[in-house]
This record gives C-alpha cells, structure tokens and sequence, in this order.
C-alpha cells in the first residue's frame, strides 16, 4: 500500500551545466544546506514533481513561497534562491499526502520556469560561494559561537546539545548554515541569510541577527523577573485563596462568599442610609471576611447587613395634596363615614400649606364590619402613599414590636421594621389592625413599647433591638383602629386621635349592599346583572330579618349566599337564566329568618322592661326580668353581671324602698318577699350602670303589678334619690332601638346634646324622651293610663335649688361576647 523509496548521493556538476529539475515551493520553512528535514507535502503539483524526481536522480529545488497563504504560486510568488536537496526516504499516507525526507546539498538559484503544468520544471544554476580564510573570519566564527551559546541560553527550544555540534563545525559556510536552521526568526531574515554567498558576510548577518535577538531576549528575562517579584506576595495570597477555595468546595460552601461581600459593599455605597447605620454596616463587612462563610456567626452577620440595605433608609412616594381628588376616591371606596374623611382632607390641605408636618395618628373606633381597615387601605390611596398592615390582635410580646437582640439564635426586627421593608418606603399609610386586642406577660408589654413608635415627639428616633441604630418613623402616616378604647392603656390611647366609626342605619346598610358589597360578589361568582334580580326591598329585608349587626359583614355573607343559589340555578338551566328573588321567596334560599323586625309584643308584661347596651359589635336590646317570690327579704341577680350592675341593681332596689310609701307599699314588704333580678342570656358577661333605670323600671312594675311598655326602651344611670345621670354609646343604642322597630326610648337629659349625632331619618321613627328623675321614667315607661298621681314630682324642684348639675359620664352598660 506504501512505497518506500531511499535516495543516493550524487549529481551532476552544476558549474559545468545547466540542470532542469522539478521544483517544491515551501510553506513557512527555509530549507539550508547540510540540512536534514521531514516535509508532508499534500498539493498535487508538489507531489507530481516528487514523483518526477523519483523517477530520475531524486533531485530537487526546495525555494519557498513569498506569502504562505498562496495555494497556488506562480513564478512571482516564490523566491529566486533556493536549495538543491536529495529525497533521501518518501512515504505515501492513507489521506493521499507524501511524508518526505529531504537533505539540503547547495544554495540554487532559478534561471527560468520551463513548465508549469503537471509541476514546476526550473532551469537552476549554483550560486558560488566564496571562502575567504582570514583572520576576520575566524573572529566571526568565534563571536558567531559565542553567541549562539548565549542565544542558546535564553531560548529554551533549543536542545543544548546543538552548542556541541555547532562548536565541532570547522567549516565557516557550513557553520552558518547550521545555526541559522536553528534560530527562531522571521521567514524574510532567513531567507536573507540563505540569498548571501560569502561564508564571511553570511556570519557577520547572522551574528547580527543573533544579538538582536538575544538582546530582546533579555530585555523578556528582565520583564519576566520584575512581574515575578511583583506578584510573589500576590501570588502567595492567590495560591492560599485558591486552596482555601478547594477546601470550601470539599466542604459544601458557596463559591461565591467573596462575591457576596463585594455585593453588599456596593450595596452600602448606593444605599443612602444613616451615618449610624452605614458605620455598623461596614463594621459588619469587615468582621465577615475574617469569618468562615459557614458558620453560624457569619450567617447572623450576613442577615444584620441584609436587613440593613433592605430597608427604605430615604425612599418616599410623592404625596398626592389634591383636596378634591382624595374626596373622590374616599367617596368611591366608602359610603358615609363623613367625620374621619373629614379629618383626611384636613390634614392633605395642611401638607400643601406646610412641606415638614408629623404625621398625624389617629384611631379608628367602631363595632366589626364598618369598615375601618379598608378605609385605612382607601386613605393610602387617596394619598398616593404605599399601605402595609400589622395586626397587633394577640400580640403579648415586647419583642414583637421591637425585635430581638442580635444575640438570640433565630432573632429578627420587630415587626414595625419588617413592615418598612415590605412597604417598600419610609412614608408609608400604617395600618396597628386591633390595637385593643394586645396583651402582656412575663415577656413585657408590647402596648408600652407602642408609644414611642406612635409619639410624635420620639419616632423620629426609633430604636429597634435588632438594628441597634436610630429609624426615623415621623414620617408615617399611623392609623390604628379598635372595636373598644377600654382595652387600650390610658398613655397609650393619649397619643392617639379618636374617631369614633358607629354602625351604619338602614339606609346606609342598604345603599353599601346596592353599589358595593352586590357587584363585588357578582364579580366573585361569575356573574352579571343581568343574570340576578335583587331590587332594594328585598336587600332591605335581608338587612332587617337576617342580619342585626353595626357593620356590614353578615350582609355581605348573606348575599354571597344569594349569588350561590342563583349560580348553581344558572348551570342547571343555562347562562341566560335569570333569578329573582323577592321579599317572599327569600326563605327558601335563605331559611327561616332569624330576627324579627319591628314586631313589638301583643300585650305588656309586667317585671319585663327593655334596655340598651353598647357592643363593641353596635348597640343591642337588653331585656330584665324581675319576679317576686315568698321569702326573708333576699334580693337575688343572675345572668353574669359585672360588680357595677350588680350594684345599679342594689341602688335601684334601695330608691324603690325609700319610695315604698309614695307607691303604696307596706314600709316592710321587701322583708316578706325574695326579689329575683335576672338578665337573659345568662353566658354572655355583663357591666356597667346604664341599666340602672331599667332594672328600677322592672322592680317597681313587679312590685306595683303594673305592665311595662313594649313600645319604650329606655337607657340610664339611677342614683339613690332617683336622678337620671348620663351614659355613654347614645347612637349605637338609637340604632338598636331602630332595628328592633322600637318607636320610644328614654334618654337621659344630659345626652340630649348627643342627638345631633343620630341621623335624621333615625329620629323621624324613633323618638327620644329626656327624662331627669326616676318618677318621669315610671311616668312614660309604665301604661298606668290613669294612675299617674301616685308617682309624685322629683324631690328637687326648680323652686328648692334647681336641678342638679350634669354629671360625668360614666363606664356604659358593655355586654362582652
């Protein structure tokens, strides 16, 4: 499959003629006299004159090529000199190229091209060389030899042993052939040397070329020393970085710690922090390098920085200061509530007459399902500000609010801070959701921690146990909302603006249901208006026969429901179904109906009177029940009273004994009976003295055998000589007098100012009677019809000093669920 051919010395005499050979021009080599060189040749042009010369005297002119790119040179693209070589081996390889050895014999150079097809044929001619044997040339080789050891010195791909050959090498032309094969420069210089003819000015070119050569060489030695020493601490570190790298990644540890760090430095830069903090931030970086990534004090550091470049340090949203587009927008999210919109516009109308203002703190107060926390979401709207809401119900731990120092395992800000963060800046509207629902115990007491975060005069200089560094919080827009003030401290609830939110009337229930709660839960349900016909008579009578609350929840629940039903009646019978519900078909969707309305009892009962009390749900019907049983005088209250009714009851007893004469009782009738007080719903605690004149009312009917009034409701304190003092929660109990379809209610005279609160349509059905002493109350709140004499004016007459001046109002009858 091979062919193997050797080659012989010999040749013709080329001074004597002129030879035609075959030519192979040369790529990127320059082939010199005495040289032995393996080529792979694979042009076929090349190849045909190796076939050429292996068919005659395996004679051929070796000349390489101007430009090496050149695929196909013509006679201006090879050089004139070249070398007359032997083939001394030839190989063919399995891809169709020839590998094969060549030795140059003498410098040739080309007369002509006689032809160029099959291969290039040249008539060459010997290029003479002249031996000058002088003392100038044995200087050269000499300098020559020295040389090239030095040269030899510095370029490592030299073999040191070729310092041996060269040194044994007598003859100049030969010497300087020898080492010129062997140095590592330009095609051009070479080619230089192998065109000159003289031994003497061939060696002087070639030591040229080779202390030009050893002077770079140098000149990279000195480099190379200089870049050593200035890296070898470098390089120390590198490889110490490298092996603590290794290590890391045996371990499981993250490979980019250092680019973490270089992060959270770029981070600090950028961030706008405080002066505190960006100190402590840094100081933190700076004790993380020194730090294992994987220990458990290099994770609590990396959290501290974390928390720090997370929070909004000095990020505000533009406030919006537009009075009547806030108006719009607190109008379109809520119907009513008239006095805490009120108070929004007027802090927006002080914010466009002054940049710098505190922001303002104020607290929503109010029964469940009025709407207090969506208003606070609607006010962060309207003023364009960012909302975040912290519930604080059940909340007993200080920590809660100002986080844990960093010492404890797993410990965080607080939860004021981690609100910041997610706000997202530093003007945010608050929302402190249940603020009367906190507690405390051996942890501390988060409502003291409380009132530096809502003093005006301290958050600007918050500290959170976590971050240990000042947060200015005087910016924040804090709303807090309650269903009771009675569960908020006293220092706590001075730092705060009260507004109080009572239930919504009939009316307004009616209104919220028609533009808001139906077409939110239409677009729960997948419905449409047209898919549902529920007209306003119908939601009134949800309103008044299936809910009995202050707010809105249960009708919104109720309606819920409603769009069910129509749901599942829509995807038995089609999407174009349309279902009505009406005032009398309301039970079968809805059951029976739970709460009366406007029913008021047949006949009047006697030791049954109706009171009312405040909720922390709205106000609701109080019923007292008094019978009269044989016994030694014992008077006996049930139905878990607190200790201020229970003593309102012992002081309506005391005033119906010390008027027993007036009444027509024996002086000692409470020794022969056992009076028994009771207030129904007996599980649910009960308190506060504004059933004082009810439980008189139903004492002296009982007594008296005379029926109470279903029609009247009344509300009051009673003092010993029968004075009616003043209560509190007025309107919430206007409206349960309304609900329950109650035409008349006892107030007394001192709240007649707090009627301007009640919405007019409430009083145009429910009318209000002041009443100043006991006798008036028995007067109206008993059906006598006739028998008013026996119940004389009050003790005090205008005429005897006056009547007595208006009393503070005192803890109100609370009912707590």
């Amino acid at each position: 499959m091979f062919s193997f051919l050797s080659g012989i010395k010999g040749g013709r005499d080329l001074k004597k003629e002129k030879l035609v050979i075959p030519l192979i021009p040369l790529r990127d080599i320059i082939i010199f006299p005495y040289m032995v060189v393996p080529l792979f040749v694979g042009r076929e042009k090349s190849i045909k004159a190796l076939e050429h010369a292996m068919g005659n005297d395996k004679s051929i002119l070796l000349a390489a090529q101007k430009k090496a790119k050149t695929e196909e040179p013509g006679p201006d693209d090879i050089y004139e000199v070249g070398t007359l070589g032997t083939i001394l081996q030839l190989l063919r390889l399995p891809d169709g190229t020839v590998k094969v050895l060549v030795e140059g014999k003498r410098r040739a150079r080309i007369r002509e091209f006689v032809s160029e097809d099959e291969c290039f044929m040249v008539s060459i001619e010997e290029v003479e060389e002249v031996i000058d044997e002088t003392v100038e040339t044995e200087a050269l080789v000499r300098s020559v030899v020295k040389s090239f050891e030095t040269y030899v010195k510095y370029n490592k791909r030299v073999p040191p042993e070729m310092i041996m050959s060269v040194s044994s090498i007598e003859d100049p032309s030969r010497l300087a052939d020898t080492i010129a094969s062997h140095l590592t420069v330009k095609l051009d210089d070479k080619q230089s040397l192998l065109t000159i003819p003289s031994p003497t000015k061939r060696l002087e070119r070639l030591y040229s070329i080779m202390e030009s050569e050893i002077e770079i060489l140098e000149v990279e030695q000195k480099i190379r020393q200089r870049v050593k020493r200035q890296m070898e601490k470098t390089q120390k570190e590198y490889y110490l970085s490298e092996q603590m790298k290794a290590i890391q990644k045996e371990l499981g540890e993250k490979d980019e710690f250092k680019s973490e760090l270089q992060e959270f430095e770029e981070k600090i830069k950028t961030k706008k922090m405080s002066k505190e903090a960006t100190k402590k931030a840094k100081q933190e970086i700076k004790k993380l390098r020194l730090m294992s990534p994987m220990s458990a004090e290099a994770t609590v550091s990396r959290n501290f920085i974390d928390w720090l470049i997370s929070l909004p340090w000095d990020y505000e949203t533009e406030e919006k200061k537009d009075i009547t587009e806030a108006e719009r927008v607190l109008e379109e999210d809520h119907y009513g509530l008239k006095t805490v919109k009120e108070r929004i516009i007027e802090y927006l109308a002080v914010r466009g007459l002054v940049d710098e203002m505190k922001g303002p703190i104020l607290c929503l107060v109010g029964p469940p399902g009025v709407g207090k926390t969506s208003l606070a979401k609607s006010i962060a709207r309207a003023t364009g500000r960012n909302f975040v809401r912290l519930s604080l119900g059940g909340v007993k731990d200080e920590a809660e609010i100002r986080g844990h120092r960093r010492t404890y395992i797993g410990s965080m800000p607080g939860k004021i801070i981690q609100s910041l963060k997610k706000a997202g800046s530093n003007n945010p509207v608050f929302l402190l959701d249940e603020v009367d629902k906190m507690s405390h115990d051996f942890r501390g007491d988060p409502a003291s921690a409380l009132l530096e975060v809502l003093d005006p005069e301290q958050n600007h200089t918050f500290n959170d146990h976590y971050l240990d560094c000042d947060y200015d919080l005087s910016k924040i827009m804090f709303i807090t909302t309650a269903n009771s003030i009675q569960g908020i401290p006293h220092p706590l609830l001075d730092r705060m603006e009260i507004i109080r939110i009572p239930g919504y009337t009939e009316l307004e229930k009616l209104h919220i249901a028609d533009k808001f709660l139906l077409p939110k839960q239409l677009k729960m349900h997948g419905l449409s208006a047209v898919n549902l016909d529920l007209n306003k008579a119908t939601i009134l009578s949800v309103v008044r026969r299936y809910t009995k609350e202050a707010g809105v929840r249960n009708l919104e629940r109720q309606v819920a429901t409603l769009c069910r039903k129509s749901a599942k009646e829509i995807l038995k019978k089609g999407k174009e179904t349309r279902v009505s519900f009406t005032v009398k078909n309301l039970p079968k969707f809805l059951g029976v109906p739970p709460f009366r309305y406007g029913t008021i009892e047949a006949t009047d009962e006697i030791g049954v009177s109706t009171g009312l009390a405040w909720t922390e749900a709205g106000g609701e019907l109080l019923a007292i029940e008094v019978a009269l049983v044989p016994g030694k005088g014992k008077l006996i209250i049930t139905g878990k009273l607190g200790d201020v009714m229970q003593e309102s009851a012992q002081a309506a007893m005391t005033y119906i004994r010390s008027r027993a004469g007036e009444f027509g009782l024996e002086k000692d009738f409470y020794q022969k009976l056992d009076i028994h007080i009771h207030v129904p719903e007996g599980a649910i605690p009960k308190d506060g003295p504004s059933a004082g004149i009810t439980m008189a009312t139903a004492i002296a009917s009982a007594l008296l055998r005379i029926p109470v009034r279903k029609d009247v409701a009344m509300t009051g304190e009673i003092t010993l000589r029968g004075k009616v003092l003043p209560i509190g929660g007025l309107k919430e109990k206007m409206l349960a007098a309304h609900r329950a379809g109650i035409p008349n209610v006892l107030i007394p005279k001192d709240n007649e100012k707090d009627l301007k609160e009640i919405p007019s349509l409430i009083l145009k059905k429910v009318t209000p009677h002041v009443v100043e002493h006991m006798d008036e109350v028995l007067i109206q709140a008993l059906s006598i019809k006739g028998r008013e004499d026996i119940f004389r004016p009050p003790y005090e007459s205008k005429e005897q000093g006056g009547t007595a001046a208006a009393v503070p109002v005192q803890n109100d009858l609370v009912i707590r669920h």
